[in-house]
């Protein structure tokens, strides 16, 4: 057999051969991977018969911890605020929502730790003051902006204990209000939580009269 033939041979066999070859391999990835794929599918359509096709839903309040205990012994602004907009989860984990409550306040009022803990971050994010507070015994962590701060990183502070004061600019409300959040690591919660009902319900304390005792001049 001449050279010419043998190559034009060895040709002929190679691409008769390779199409074979590509089917064989096809095959054999094919099967390594039909039970992912199968699995993934199955996965999928269960959620979307079981939802009617929405997308997954935000961690709620079983996925969040443990319950949040009700350790704050003060309001961050004033005696009870109005609470301009309340904690709106969002429905799903990118979602839109409120992760926090606007609390309305004048500027330059006292902005206080609603209860113990380390100022964790006293300073400027996006322009904004912003000072964060690790709650002591606990994974929690509460924020408060937009805050001139008069505390610095490392301070430990006490329940009450002013932080700094309201910034005039800074807020996304339409009036001046403080935002005030609360986090568990990157789940964030309702701040009201840290709230015990005499203090979340109960508005300024007064001094009743007792009956048969002369009230003082």
């Amino acid at each position: 057999m001449s050279v010419t033939r043998a190559v034009r041979w060895v040709g002929a066999a190679w691409g008769w051969l390779l199409p074979g070859l590509v089917v064989v391999l096809m095959g054999l990835v094919m099967t390594v991977l039909a039970p992912s794929a199968v699995v993934a599918r199955a996965t999928v359509a269960a959620w979307a018969v079981g939802t009617g096709g929405a997308d997954p839903p935000a961690p709620g309040p079983g996925d969040s911890g443990p319950p949040v205990p009700a350790i704050g012994r003060a309001w961050p602004v004033g005696v009870r605020p109005a609470v301009l907009r309340g904690w709106e989860p969002p429905a799903t984990v990118y979602g839109r929502g409120h992760r926090g409550v606007d609390l309305g306040a004048a500027p330059g009022t006292p902005v206080r730790a609603v209860a113990a803990g380390r100022v964790s971050f006293a300073g400027r994010v996006a322009g904004r003051g912003v000072v964060s507070v690790e709650l002591g015994g606990t994974d929690l962590r509460t924020t408060y902006e937009p805050v001139t701060p008069s505390v610095h990183k490392g301070d430990e502070v006490a329940a009450g204990e002013t932080l700094g004061t309201l910034d005039p600019t800074g807020s996304h409300c339409t009036t001046i209000c403080l935002h005030w959040g609360l986090r568990r690591g990157k789940t964030y919660l309702n701040p009201l939580s840290l709230l015990p009902p005499w203090l979340l319900n109960g508005g300024p304390s007064r001094l009743l009269p007792v009956l048969g005792v002369p009230v003082p001049a």
